[in-house]
């Protein structure tokens, strides 16, 4: 039994795995996040981007993902000193399916992370997500309104926020499609995860949903090789 936080820039989810699953996932936003929701009589796992979060949990004793523990995925291809914790868990998650994959993180930021046949972590990329890129348009100009995020894309945009869904929206699609092809594998799973990993799916047809497990489990992943034998 361990809890396990997914600590993310917009929000936190947590939940106790027991038993070889999550009795539930919650989330929280990272702003009202309060130690109140963290157990003391637990082991605890934890994979944060946020160190003002990690500054707060850390009197708890977490083992916090990072490349200094053990993760069940190579990293000797990457700088792993720079890689977020969250992207480690989701390498370790991919590792534990068919490889080579790739997981598309639909975060704040888009994040891919690319492990292959061998259980190589060998890279990614990172880029705005669709709410970041809307909020850019908005915040630096001075007439373009921020959009609603909407799945429903139009042809061509007849108005100022249709051709901002547009260019945003389907600018993303594409965006995905040319980061994954000019990776250096090929033939190989392809899982989205995180909010907007539907819109996605519907849109890149050999694209899966992950489901709102998949870095959670990557993190159990992990916490379960730093324990063996304890």
């Amino acid at each position: 039994m361990v809890f396990v936080l997914n600590i993310g820039n917009t929000n936190i989810q947590y939940g106790i795995y027991s038993n070889g699953g999550f009795e539930s996932i919650q989330s929280c936003p990272t702003s009202e996040f309060t130690t109140s929701i963290v157990p003391r009589s637990m082991p605890i796992a934890c994979a944060s981007v946020v160190p003002r979060i990690d500054k707060l949990i850390k009197p708890f004793e977490p083992l916090f993902v990072s490349d200094k523990i053990k993760l069940g995925v190579d990293l000797s291809c990457v700088d792993s000193s720079t890689i977020g914790a969250d992207r480690l868990a989701n390498a370790a998650a991919l590792a534990c399916g068919e490889l080579p994959a790739i997981c598309i993180d639909c975060g704040t930021a888009l994040t891919f992370e690319v492990v292959d046949s061998n259980k190589r972590f060998i890279g990614g990329a990172i880029a705005p997500g669709r709410d970041m890129m809307r909020k850019a348009l908005n915040n630096h100009t001075a007439l373009l309104p921020k959009t609603e995020l909407n799945d429903k894309i139009p042809e061509i945009g007849t108005t100022t926020v249709e051709a901002i869904n547009v260019g945003v929206d389907r600018g993303l699609i594409g965006a995905v499609k040319e980061i994954v092809q000019s990776f250096p594998i090929t033939a190989c799973r392809l899982v989205a995860i995180g909010g907007d990993a539907t819109f996605l799916c519907n849109n890149i047809s050999n694209m899966r949903n992950g489901g709102e497990q998949f870095t959670m489990l990557g993190i159990v992943e992990i916490w379960k090789l730093n324990n063996q034998g304890k």
